[in-house]
């Protein structure tokens, strides 16, 4: 039986959606979603860009509603940013297991794309970096 994983952010357009990315690449067995509380209108361009640099496309990806969520069940509920996990609403559906693994948001950065980039490139790796810890010890 696969693994249900929500991973929850604010905007659930930058850390939840290169998170979700990530989990989906390294394991096809896990059923993975994301969603904000407070969703943006679009995935975080940049986001986009610093995921297909190492071959994952988010592009398809759209920010949806925690809300949405609330029935379902999962094994996990991961928050990646402290404003989530601060107002994260308490789940009806069946959870395991909440974590918090937090990383900057990296949207918060201002300047030209030159600038900005490698923001978002160190969150993205710090994101690769934790979430393959987390998918060997799900796994074991």
């Amino acid at each position: 039986m696969k693994k249900r994983i929500l991973v929850l952010c604010t905007g659930n357009s930058c850390r939840s959606q290169m998170a979700e990315g990530f989990l989906k690449f390294f394991d096809k067995n896990l059923e993975v979603y994301s969603a904000g509380t407070k969703p943006a209108d679009k995935v975080n361009p940049f986001a986009v860009k610093a995921m297909k640099e190492i071959g994952i496309d988010i592009s398809q990806n759209y920010p949806k509603l925690v809300e949405q969520f609330l029935n379902d069940s999962f094994d996990y509920v991961i928050t990646v940013c402290d404003n989530a996990k601060e107002t994260c609403p308490v789940f009806i559906g069946d959870v395991k297991h909440h974590l918090h693994i937090g990383f900057d948001d990296p949207a918060e950065a201002i300047g030209t794309e030159e600038e900005v980039m490698p923001v978002y490139r160190r969150v993205r790796d710090e994101i690769k970096r934790e979430f393959q810890k987390f998918v060997k010890q799900i796994d074991n």
